[in-house]
Order: C-alpha cells, then sequence, then structure tokens
C-alpha cells in the first residue's frame, strides 16, 4: 500500500510540473524593542509598482522607507501604492513605527522565467507577536528549466544551500539548476517504487492526496528528509536556504507547513501560505486541465490542487501517530528543545 502512495505522489507531484516550461515580511527590527505591526504585507503588481498594507493598533504614525528614502506615511492602519521605484531583483520596504521596532518587507513572491511557486517561507507573526525573516529562507517548484538570469538572481539573494525533496526518477529525469557556489543536497520525501498506480475517480483522487500527506508524516525517507532540511536550516554557516520538490505543492507545502508551526505561527496562517501554490500555480494547473479531456481533467484536478483537507490529513496523522506536535517535532524528527530554540532564535525577530 505504501508502494502505490509513494508512487501516487510520484504521479501527482510530478505531473503538476509537467507541462510548465515557465514556470510578506522579512522581520528586520531596527530595534530590539517588540514589533507593534500585527499584519504587514508588501505586494509587486503587474506595473511595477507596490502595495504595502499594515496594522499597527495603538500606533499614531508608520513610515514606508525605500533605498533609505521615505516613499510613504500612514497610521496605526495602511494601505499605500508605492510608484517610482528603480529596478531590483527585489525590492525591499522598511515599516518604520514611532516607536517599537520595524519590520523589513518584501513581496513573497520571487519571479522566475523558469520557475511559478518560487517564493520567501517567511514574513509571517508568531501567536506570540514574534516575526518569520525573509531573506532566509524559501520554498519552489522544480529548479530544472531556471535560466541562466534566473540562477543569477538566485546568486545575488545569497541562495547558498539547495535541499532536493523529489524522488531519483524525478531528480534523474529533470536535474536541478542551482546557483553558483551552493551546495545541493538529496532529501527524498517519498522515496521510489515501480509501481504507478493513477486514480480512476474525483473521489479516489482526493483520497490518495490525503493519503499522500499521512505518509509525508510518517514515512521513515520523509521523517529523515524534513530533519535534513531543518538542520540545513539551523546551521549558522548558510545564508539563505532553499527547498522544493515538482509543483512546490505537497512536499514542500508540509516543509514550510511544520517548519511555521514549529515557530508558532498560528494554523489559520499556515493553511493560508499552503493553500497560496493555488494562486501562483493557476496558469499552469488551467492550461494542464484545458488540454485534457473533460472527465479525464475532473479526476486530475485534484491533483494539481492543494486543498485544505490534505494539510489537515497530516497534522491528524501527527495527532495520531505522536500525539502533539512537539512530540512530532521531538520523536519524529528528533529535534530536541535545545535545537527548537536555536531554530526560533534564528529566524524569529521581535
Amino acid at each position: 500500500m505504501k508502494n502505490l502512495i509513494r508512487a501516487g505522489a510520484a504521479l501527482a507531484l510530478t505531473a503538476a510540473a509537467a507541462s510548465a516550461t515557465a514556470t510578506s515580511a522579512t522581520a528586520r527590527p531596527s530595534t530590539t524593542h517588540r514589533i507593534p505591526f500585527t499584519a504587514a504585507t508588501v505586494t509587486g503588481n503587474a506595473d511595477g509598482s507596490f502595495r504595502i498594507v499594515w496594522n499597527a493598533p495603538g500606533v499614531r504614525k508608520v513610515t514606508v522607507m525605500a533605498a533609505g528614502k521615505a516613499v510613504a506615511r500612514g497610521g496605526s492602519r495602511g494601505d499605500v501604492t508605492v510608484r517610482g521605484l528603480a529596478a531590483a531583483d527585489r525590492q525591499w520596504f522598511d515599516l518604520v513605527p514611532e516607536r517599537g521596532g520595524s519590520l523589513h518587507l518584501a513581496d513573497r513572491l520571487i519571479k522566475l522565467d523558469g520557475a511559478v511557486n518560487f517564493r520567501d517561507a517567511g514574513g509571517y507573526r508568531t501567536k506570540d507577536g514574534h516575526w518569520v525573516k525573509m531573506g532566509e529562507v524559501y520554498r519552489s517548484d522544480a529548479l530544472n528549466h531556471l535560466t541562466a538570469a534566473d540562477l543569477a538572481k538566485l546568486e545575488r539573494l545569497g541562495i547558498d544551500a539547495v535541499y532536493d525533496l523529489r524522488m531519483e526518477s524525478e531528480r534523474t529525469a529533470d536535474p536541478d539548476r542551482v546557483p553558483a557556489g551552493a551546495t545541493y543536497t538529496v532529501a527524498d520525501v517519498m522515496g521510489d517504487s515501480d509501481a504507478i498506480t493513477m486514480p480512476h475517480s474525483e473521489a479516489e483522487a482526493v483520497r490518495m492526496m490525503t493519503d499522500i500527506e499521512k505518509v509525508m508524516v510518517s514515512a521513515d525517507s520523509a521523517r529523515t528528509a524534513y530533519s535534513t532540511v531543518y538542520a540545513g536550516i539551523a546551521d549558522d554557516d548558510r545564508a539563505g536556504v532553499l527547498y522544493h520538490c515538482t509543483a512546490g505543492k505537497d512536499r514542500t507545502g508540509w516543509s514550510s507547513a511544520a517548519l511555521l508551526t514549529a515557530l508558532g505561527v498560528p494554523r489559520e496562517t499556515v493553511m493560508d501560505d499552503y493553500l497560496a501554490s493555488n494562486t501562483y500555480r493557476a496558469a499552469v494547473n488551467e492550461a494542464t486541465l484545458a488540454a485534457l479531456p473533460a472527465e479525464q481533467a475532473k479526476i486530475y484536478k485534484p491533483l494539481l490542487d492543494v486543498r485544505p483537507e490534505y494539510l489537515n490529513s497530516g497534522f491528524q496523522e501527527v495527532r495520531d501517530k505522536y500525539g502533539s506536535f512537539n512530540s512530532y517535532l521531538r520523536e519524529g524528527l528528533g529535534m530536541d528543545g535545545r535545537e527548537l530554540r536555536a531554530l526560533k532564535s534564528d529566524l524569529l525577530v521581535g
């Protein structure tokens, strides 16, 4: 049964990207004071402008800085659009409140020619008011279509460690292209299997995806893979870490969900980050389904989607197998309290 699930994973997770030839916040406080922002995002617009939204209860004035210059101002709540900035690999903004720590923000999506779901894994607020840094951990779909310009951009962004969550068959068919100087590590979540089973109905496809999510929690290969990734993230010698699979949504999705949960990000926010793959992959998925007969597309769609029931299945497996998420970290991934505190110290601010 496990072989069938693993094989199903190979099919589902490879299929989404097979047709794809193309393809928010660093929290960096200006002081050690508490960061007063309860929400803050930067979104790049098609015309090159940026929409910046924030909420900072109790703060009367917030100044938005870019490249050392004030580009907008607002009060405790803000929704501004900034235009006319010079082109950059990634445009960063500092939200500076009249008191307390500032936030260093950028659009979560990293726009590349050869990937559609390459984004920052950070930029979220935890339940206790900290923020997960951006610019340190990234998640993505397959890297085999990255262009020379893409690779140069990622090198400039400081990505120096790549973790490949794919199976051997995927890695052989579509080898990674990684930035110059970056280390490459295989962290195979599912393992390989020669048996491939395609679902015969929509319900069977949904069931397969929920079963795959459970395997990503319990399988020995998965636990070893995610332990390897998180150890790499915690390595003080690295600058920027990237983990990816084929579509950047399932194996990569659980990697981010577990990491953010370990850091204390609320479940609702974790779910939003997980479901964002539907937005970033929308054009690719629509093109894939449009090329299929209607009945086949109906069966295939659950394999391309991310859905709440998929991720919830993973968290339910954590409860069923380990009793609590902390037990999963400790017993499943071998992350003790000291290592978890070190990870939080490295990735959280505020």
